[in-house]
């Protein structure tokens, strides 16, 4: 099964062919059918080579030479091992729940089968990210996936805010791609390839002669790749403005693919990281800053999808918060229960916006699980999960970051908690105001409430079952001496070695977080039963606002260069460069206008000039001779 590999990423393209070739002509259910069909047989395919590489199966399957020049050979080769068997189920599973999802959600869209072959085409580069065999394969899945994120966020282009939303996620991610691109070309340099094997044996040999800070460089340059795409500060700003594609694309790039690719990165990277200690500690840092910063944006968000979408960034930043610690595995296994319970949350509140006719703003809502049911348990589920409610996917994997933060750097694990309790307030302060209590919306919104077909919510209750047992792949030290996950993942991510926890200590600080999370779940769940919505003031008004950010960026990066870029189109261009050619121009058709009068026309004139040359040559030849 693994020599089929190539199956996996060859589905989808051949999905976003047919429907990307035939968009016009295909039938809107024909498109989403076979969309779906491609992605659930790459899913298909994926278990196969799951179960083959479980049992310790694991190559590289080289299909073609892609660059040979010189001493320098890339093949296009895929890495089957553990780690890109998880994800492959990952990206494949929720791709395939999200397409089916989006059968019902996007039936009556007059695009809709271009928008399945889009979203064949984002599966396919995700695909192609993590099954790379090496930097270059990577980073074109990687680009891949960024194109695709600006044609799905933009997908309505009808509407400016939305192109304006998908051109800053575009130009945004193009930021951290090109420090992506530097740490790739330094590591050509100093090593001679890009292929994992090569390149991790060079390091784990040690015998190249490469100072620590090449190592932190190129450390550094990567992790400004995966801020970009991982979304953390400052190149997050884009992630909760793709809020304006539709709701499943929402789900595909917060949930299970885009966003978590620069977490696969480092983690695949680990042999590099662990050489570079101050590289993890400035991961540390942002990904602390950002868990805060998101979270606390959320707090007061109205629009349902945006605080989802902090929620993401601030999940994202509990992930770099591991990595900053060297427990690469707890990352990715964040990564997985965050895929279950987010995607789970978009598809939920895909659902609501559906029944609401496209309504986001909470304030309007209420009441809703009268009407709703599944939507409203599943969402519930959800909650929970992410807020850490004990035994649910999240309470593990989050559990597992606070105690790898804590031995690692105590004051990152209050922050830590902090961020897990404003995550349990927001949660439920969101679930509050959209399922119970009283309806706020329009009386015609009321009437047209009902739950959601079922393509709509199956892949609601699978999700949330997943969101229910996910997290039983890690179970802890105090609970179990097995943690499957990290065993599965030991051959190929190798942790930074850690301080160990006494079991004493990890159950008080498992006691602590729980707790704590469990108070503000009943705070935000009282405090908004109801719910005033009066004017934010003070530091309410500024987390509305975001901090600013925006306002922030606009200040100091797009307007001096707006400001730069009318210097330069009227002084440089203009008066400059146009000035000069335009000069030359000119120059010459003066000295042309005042030549052209030497032709008067008049043979005497022409005589006289004639024989004025003559003798000014007679006079020079006399003069070369006498010299």
């Amino acid at each position: 099964m693994i020599n089929l590999v190539y199956l996996v990423p060859l589905f989808p393209l051949i999905g976003f062919l047919i429907n990307g070739l035939g968009w016009r002509k295909l039938p809107k259910a024909a498109g989403g059918i076979i969309g779906s069909i491609a992605v659930l047989a790459s899913f298909a395919v994926s278990l196969g080579i799951f179960f083959e590489v479980k049992d310790g199966a694991s190559q590289t399957v080289t299909l073609f030479e892609f660059i040979h020049s010189g001493k320098l050979i890339i093949p296009f080769a895929f890495q089957v091992d553990n780690l890109s068997a998880l994800f492959l189920l990952i990206i494949t599973g929720i791709g395939f729940l999200i397409h089916v999802y989006s059968t019902s959600y996007m039936h009556d869209d007059e695009g809709v089968v271009k928008y399945f072959a889009y979203l064949n085409l984002f599966v396919f580069s995700m695909l192609l990210l993590v099954l790379g065999a090496n930097y270059l394969i990577m980073f074109i899945g990687w680009e891949g996936v960024g194109l695709c994120s600006y044609l799905l966020i933009g997908f309505w282009f009808k509407k400016r805010e939305y192109t304006n939303a998908a051109k800053k996620a575009f130009v945004m991610n193009r930021i951290g791609d090109l420090g992506f691109l530097v740490g790739m070309l330094m590591v050509l340099y100093n090593f001679g390839t890009l292929t994992y094997n090569d390149f991790f044996g060079m390091l784990k040999g040690g015998n190249v002669a490469i100072s620590s800070s090449t190592y932190n460089w190129i450390a550094i340059c990567f992790f400004i790749g995966a801020t970009g795409k991982s979304a953390q500060i400052p190149l997050y700003t884009w992630l909760p403005d793709a809020m304006a594609g539709p709701t499943p694309v929402s789900a595909l790039i917060h949930a299970a693919t885009m966003v978590t690719a620069g977490i696969y990165m480092i983690a695949r990277s680990g042999v590099l990281y662990n050489l570079a200690p101050f590289t993890l500690n400035i991961i540390s840092i942002i990904g602390t800053a950002t868990a805060l910063i998101a979270a606390s944006i959320a707090l007061k968000q109205y629009d349902i999808k945006k605080v989802l979408a902090y929620s993401t960034v601030s999940q994202l930043g509990f992930m770099f918060i591991a990595i900053g610690a060297g427990a690469y595995t707890t990352a990715v296994f964040h990564v997985m229960t965050h895929a279950f319970f987010k995607a789970l949350l978009f598809l939920g509140s895909g659902s609501v916006i559906h029944a609401m006719g496209g309504e986001q703003d909470i304030r309007k809502m209420g009441g809703l699980k009268k009407h709703m049911r599944i939507t409203q348990l599943t969402f519930l589920i959800g909650c929970l999960a992410i807020s850490g409610f004990p035994f649910l996917s999240g309470f593990f994997s989050k559990d597992e970051i606070l105690a790898s933060a804590y031995a690692n750097n105590p004051i990152i694990w209050a922050c830590g908690v902090l961020g897990a309790m404003m995550t349990a307030f927001y949660m439920f302060r969101v679930y509050t105001l959209t399922f119970e209590g009283s309806f706020r919306g329009t009386h015609e919104q009321e009437h047209h409430l009902h739950e959601s077909p079922a393509a709509i919510t199956i892949p609601l209750v699978i999700l949330a079952i997943l969101s229910i047992i996910g997290g039983y792949v890690g179970l802890p030290e105090i609970m179990s001496e097995h943690h499957m996950l990290g065993s599965f993942l030991s051959k190929v991510v190798t942790n930074a070695e850690s301080h160990h926890l006494e079991h004493g200590t990890e159950w008080m600080l498992m006691g602590i977080s729980t707790v704590l999370a469990l108070i503000m779940m009943i705070v935000g769940y009282v405090t908004n039963k109801k719910p005033n919505f009066a004017e934010n003031k003070g530091l309410a008004k500024v987390l509305e606002n975001k901090w600013y950010m925006d306002e922030l960026y606009d200040a100091i990066v797009v307007r001096p260069i707006e400001a730069f870029s009318r210097f330069a189109d009227r002084v440089i261009e203009r008066m400059g460069i146009d000035g000069i050619v335009n000069g030359v121009g000119k120059l010459v058709k003066l000295g042309s206008d005042r030549i052209r009068m030497i032709q008067s026309g008049q043979v005497g004139f022409y005589i006289f000039v004639m024989v004025l040359g003559m003798i000014l040559l007679f006079a020079i030849g006399i003069f070369g001779f006498i010299n």
